[in-house]
């Protein structure tokens, strides 16, 4: 008597410095991990040689399981519809290439191919802090800020699959100059090199003997977003005051996505939004001083259930979602 293998998902997350793949059972629970360095300085065929190396590896952990498609979660700027990576800015080796098209036929699978932080919205929306939320907006804040939005279930891409760059999202015109070349991005000035740029500043001003420095060894240029934490978490009054200020950058930024979304839930994911889940209660308690929806404070704010995994998570929810049919296809 034979028995039915379990369907699952293979997975790849695709970044600037590493390429992490696995296999995803259909309820979202993440059976094998693996990653490889993510090469892009020597061209697009090596740089595609690791996200095949970091796929197979994968694959040949399935098990008994039947895998049914290929889910891919990469840096934008792509597009979604046709799985063509455009010119993310982290990855120089990829313009104008056909990812999801050689993945599909490198592995025989349908294949499809999204933002990472979009995908990884769609994982919480499906099996994580957002599930049984209607309509979900995420933030995954680290290095950088990212934005996915789900309504109803599917990823909102806009109108030509570049949506929504809400990291991007100017709040201070005035303010520092952001990666994207625009001014006082919520990005630059919220993320974790916005967070550390402010505390090197404060602390070259000389606004107290802070031990933000003392951790960086008296090297001023090497404090960190880490480095602030640590600080704060040991009483230190200018590192508080660094994430106090990222505290109230976030409900200015928050209460124009409340105003313009009014999503049912917001999660945040990422490195810097785990540390900034501490000041969940401050947000929440200063958001209607920034929205005109009143009723803001209803919308519960929420620490991403996929962290580390988010890309991993994002690439399978990609396949839950979409279905076979809808992918890029071998016979395409």
């Amino acid at each position: 008597m034979t028995t039915e293998k379990t369907r699952a998902y293979a997975a790849v997350d695709i970044g600037g410095t590493k390429v992490a793949a696995g296999i995803v059972e259909t309820d979202g629970t993440i059976v094998y991990r693996t990653r490889v360095p993510m090469v892009t300085t020597e061209g697009p065929d090596v740089a595609f040689r690791c996200v095949k190396d970091a796929l197979q590896n994968a694959i040949a952990h399935a098990g008994v399981r039947e895998l049914v498609a290929i889910g891919v979660s990469a840096a934008g700027p792509l597009d979604p519809h046709t799985g063509v990576v455009l010119n993310p800015p982290n990855m120089p080796c990829w313009r104008n290439f056909p990812l999801g098209e050689l993945v599909a036929k490198g592995f025989e699978l349908p294949v499809t191919v999204e933002n990472d932080a979009n995908a990884a919205g769609l994982a919480e929306a499906t099996w994580g802090a957002g599930k049984g939320f209607r309509n979900v907006f995420y933030a995954t804040v680290g290095t950088g800020l990212g934005t996915g939005l789900v309504l109803d279930g599917k990823i909102y891409n806009g109108r030509t699959g570049l949506a929504p760059e809400a990291g991007h999202i100017t709040i201070d015109y005035r303010g520092p100059l952001c990666g994207c070349g625009k001014r006082g991005c919520i990005e630059a000035l919220a993320s974790g090199t916005g967070i550390a740029k402010r505390a090197r500043a404060a602390v070259a001003a000389g606004r107290g003997n802070s031990m933000m420095l003392k951790l960086a060894d008296g090297d001023e240029t090497a404090i960190t977003t880490e480095i602030v934490a640590g600080a704060w978490r040991a009483g230190d009054a200018e590192a508080a005051e660094v994430l106090h200020e990222t505290m109230e950058l976030l409900t200015v930024w928050l209460g124009c996505i409340i105003d313009t979304l009014e999503p049912d839930v917001i999660v945040f994911g990422g490195g810097v939004g785990e540390l900034m889940s501490e000041w969940f209660p401050q947000i929440s308690e200063l958001l209607p001083k920034w929205c005109i929806n009143q009723r803001c404070g209803e919308i519960p704010l929420k620490l991403a259930h996929y962290n580390a995994d988010a890309g991993i998570a994002g690439a399978a929810a990609l396949c839950a979602a979409q279905g076979a049919h809808a992918m890029v296809s071998v016979d395409d």
